[in-house]
């Protein structure tokens, strides 16, 4: 069952984050912005094909100039809409942005402004904190995203002064290997784990480190469902399989979504996920929040807490700001 979209907008950047491939401008200059148009018809189909989540991705997704069209696309067909940026344009869109998207994620990867614009490559440190007093105006209440790495994750207990200064949420996101950059050491993993544990303003999926812990997906036993329950398009108007991040294949939308998830390719991936042999390992995160939305194995039971909980702060926080801000 479809139950996510990764919408990739564009895949431009304006940073150039140390551990993001999106930051090799070079590479991304000249690729396209989704046509709104495409982003209609396919957010359309994939609505009536059960989705109810859409994370509007990229890339920094609000260099798209149609951003706060497409946001408000989804949210007219009762989809849960994300964005995760590095705040630089927010304030440009914030005001047509207000009210459109579910959960709204700043990017910050340190409480030290030196060591964050390092990372980013940007000034942008100031731009994360003056974006949360716009968003808190306009009834936002946004989350704080915080990608660990072996050279950041000792800043946690600062990082978490931070959100309860500012009454926010933490996200904890454990940077992931792919494209030959190194996920967390041992050390790394256990220390976020432990300092995570039983804290009320911080997300950390459980089941992402208990996956971690366990060398993470087991092709002979995959917990991946990166293709049944995910769909990936890019901004060429292609699905692609099985995940962004490990792409093999590309299928261009010329025909109905349905239609393409019934054909033989869709259906051998589906039978494939998770058992490539470029699966092994895998702890992309992008993949597992939603492999694990079910209680089906031990990773989904270890996330349910903290998904309550994150939850939970969502849904009462996020309504008082709506209520004080008018």
């Amino acid at each position: 069952m479809l139950l996510l979209a990764n919408y990739y907008v564009t895949y431009r950047c304006n940073a150039y984050c140390e551990f993001c491939h999106f930051g090799d401008h070079e590479q991304f200059k000249d690729t396209p912005y989704a046509l709104l148009d495409d982003f209609k018809s396919n957010v359309k189909q994939l609505a009536s094909l059960g989705v109810k989540f859409i994370d509007l991705t990229g890339g920094e997704p609000l260099l798209h100039k149609e951003i706060h069209l497409m946001a408000d696309y989804a949210k007219s067909l009762k989809m849960q809409t994300s964005i995760t940026s590095n705040s630089l344009l927010y304030p440009k869109f914030a005001d047509k942005l207000a009210g459109k998207i579910d959960l709204l994620h700043f990017s910050l990867d340190s409480p030290d402004e030196d060591e964050h614009n390092r990372i980013r490559k940007v000034d942008c440190y100031k731009s994360v904190f003056h974006s949360i007093e716009i968003a808190k105006s306009n009834g936002e209440y946004p989350d704080i995203l915080f990608t660990v790495t072996n050279e950041t994750y000792k800043k946690l207990p600062e990082m978490y002064e931070i959100v309860n200064k500012h009454d926010l949420v933490l996200l904890v996101n454990p940077v992931f290997s792919y494209f030959g950059n190194p996920g967390l050491s041992q050390e790394a993993v256990d220390y976020v784990d432990e300092y995570c544990d039983g804290k009320i303003n911080i997300y950390l999926n459980k089941g992402f480190m208990k996956l971690r812990r366990n060398g993470g997906n087991d092709i002979n036993n995959p917990s991946c469902k990166a293709v049944s329950r995910v769909i990936v398009i890019s901004p060429y108007n292609e699905i692609i399989l099985p995940c962004y991040h490990f792409e093999n294949d590309k299928i261009k939308i010329d025909r109905p979504i349905k239609d393409i998830r019934a054909s033989e390719k869709i259906k051998y991936y589906k039978k494939m996920e998770g058992r490539f042999d470029f699966c092994q390992g895998c702890t992309v995160n992008c993949y597992f929040e939603p492999s694990f939305a079910f209680p089906t194995n031990l990773y989904s039971v270890a996330s349910l807490t903290s998904k309550f909980k994150y939850g939970y702060n969502k849904l009462i926080k996020q309504k008082f700001m709506r209520v004080v801000s008018k």
